[in-house]
């Protein structure tokens, strides 16, 4: 039951928006809850502490390194969280005591880190029944896909839904209340076209006061649509838009990078890349298939596409099925489907074919977030994670491979000297960061984790996801 304070303040959290991603438009609340859950009071938010984990692998950068030396060698099972209402596709995050996770049945839940109970849970909208999508292939409902994205000056958390109103599909950014899961804010945020054609995939960033929201297409790339890039104010209101593969009869060209986030940089400028297109003939990638570079305002700084962008195009081959790994050292590493790895300056991306270094069949195809930290990186290839240092100053083999580890595995993270990774089977993995061993084997549970999980780490915890639940270890 909700607390009256809090019904009350529901009440009257009503905002209007006017945006140019859609007409004027209540942004309104949701207080319905799912069975045997409902908002309650939790500890006052504090300031971040060195192991919160509060947006997609860890960082706005996605490095996917914890800030942390501690290793999780011989991990005690902490806790397994209820059965949660509706499938986890998204990364958990960490702050301030909570666990918070959003399910396909638009359930936004928060645990408790201490013992993984539900300190409150809020259902944001009705999800979409997956039949009434073109294709795909999430079932039975569509609702909240991509991780979320905590931001901690304000004590909230973003999600965006699927969202089913009579027979009216739309995605809405939803804002809630780190303490109580309140609804501070509801936006209707679909870029123009067909929303049942668009999937919100890529995890959610935060940049400049803003939620950046990448938008593709449902699995089998059916219907017509556009890979999108918009950018909502944190409070409400106006948005901002840059669509991908937009020259008259292009579509396609999503951002979904295997559930990653846009990476921004310490400028505040947006990196994401791009899916196949619909443009095989052409000229000009017109975006599709591209690492690209934009600023705060959506607008195009730099871009690099490989000069296989037709036969990519074609062959469904997409470079964005992972996002771009800014290095320290001013590069950019690349590595989509193709199995094959570009080195980029992240000064001058070259447009295309103007790669540094390119180093091919490095893995199977990569799908997901990478780990990085100085030179080397976490490949979260098809047939295994591959660990990769990058180096520039050898022109024969830009991209050398330290070791490559059996077993297909989801996007992996850095604690220390170990590299975490769940299975395809369920699995969460530690492997020995210099040699790619595996150290440590954690079975979750059934049903196995669904497409490209990824680990996080906080509160003293390691976390894992199965397609229901959320398993901590110590």
């Amino acid at each position: 039951m909700v607390s009256a304070v809090v019904a009350a303040a529901m009440a009257t959290a009503v905002l209007v928006a006017t945006d140019r991603i859609g007409s004027t438009s209540p942004v309104q609340t949701r207080p319905t809850t799912p069975p045997g859950s409902s908002p309650t009071t939790v500890p006052t938010v504090r300031p971040a502490a060195a192991t919160d984990w509060t947006t997609y692998h860890g960082d706005p950068l996605g490095s996917g390194v914890a800030p942390t030396d501690r290793r999780f060698t011989g991990p005690g099972a902490a806790w397994t969280s209820p059965t949660l209402y509706g499938q986890l596709y998204g990364e958990p995050l960490v702050y301030d005591g909570l666990v918070v996770v959003a399910t396909e049945h638009d359930v936004v839940y928060a645990l408790r880190a201490a013992n993984g109970t539900v300190a409150w849970s809020m259902t944001v909208g009705s999800p979409v029944p997956s039949s009434m999508l073109p294709c795909g292939d999430i079932s039975p409902t569509v609702g909240i896909t991509s991780t979320p994205v905590i931001d901690m000056a304000r004590s909230e958390v973003f999600v965006v839904a699927d969202v089913l109103s009579g027979r009216v599909i739309s995605h809405h950014l939803v804002g809630l209340d780190l303490s109580t899961g309140q609804v501070l804010l509801d936006q209707a945020v679909d870029p123009p076209g067909r929303p049942s054609a668009l999937l919100q995939r890529a995890g959610l960033a935060l940049d400049r006061g803003s939620v950046e929201i990448g938008f593709g297409g449902n699995y089998g790339d059916c219907a017509t649509y556009h890979g999108w890039l918009v950018s909502v104010p944190e409070s409400g209101g106006a948005g901002r838009t840059w669509e991908a593969d937009a020259a008259p009869g292009n579509d396609q060209g999503a951002i979904w990078m295997g559930g990653a986030a846009p990476v921004v940089d310490a400028g505040g400028n947006l990196w994401v890349t791009t899916g196949n297109g619909s443009n095989t003939t052409g000229p000009t990638p017109n975006g599709s298939d591209s690492v690209v570079e934009l600023s705060p305002s959506l607008t195009v700084e730099q871009t690099f596409t490989p000069t296989t962008w037709p036969r990519d195009n074609a062959d469904d081959l997409d470079l964005g099925s992972s996002p771009p790994v800014l290095l320290a050292n001013g590069y950019v590493l690349q590595i989509g489907k193709s199995q094959t790895a570009y080195l980029l300056h992240a000064s001058h991306l070259g447009g295309v074919g103007g790669q540094a270094g390119e180093q091919a069949n490095l893995c199977g195809g990569v799908y997901g977030g990478e780990a990085w930290a100085a030179a080397e990186v976490y490949l979260p290839c098809s047939n295994g994670v591959e660990a990769v240092r990058v180096q520039p100053g050898n022109p024969e083999v830009p991209i050398g491979v330290l070791w490559s580890a059996p077993e297909s595995a989801g996007p992996p993270i850095v604690v220390g000297s170990e590299v975490w990774t769940i299975s395809q089977g369920g699995v969460l993995y530690g492997l020995d960061r210099a040699s790619g061993r595996i150290e440590t084997v954690l079975p979750l549970g059934s049903p196995p984790a669904n497409h490209f999980p990824t680990p996080a780490i906080g509160d003293g915890l390691l976390l894992a996801t199965t397609a229901h639940r959320v398993v901590a270890f110590r």
